[in-house]
């Protein structure tokens, strides 16, 4: 499992949507990403479905993702 707490991106707070790591300043869950976009959706038509998040925020979190699992 990814520890989060080291990404700058995403933030974590038990009283909004139930503790899940979301895309900081939204209600919009990291897990949502990696669903659509196994799903077989774009980075840019996330972009689109969830508005308040940024590029680069998505961008940080696959970053931040990829460098996880090579260490792991």
């Amino acid at each position: 499992m990814i520890d989060w707490s080291q990404c700058s991106a995403v933030e974590r707070n038990p009283a909004k949507v139930s503790g899940a790591w979301l895309f900081k300043g939204t209600r919009v869950p990291v897990k949502a990403l990696f669903e659509n976009l196994e799903g077989g959706a774009t980075v840019g038509e996330f972009l689109e479905w969830f508005q308040g998040v940024k590029r680069s925020q998505v961008d940080a979190v696959l970053g931040y993702a990829q460098r996880s699992l090579e260490t792991a």
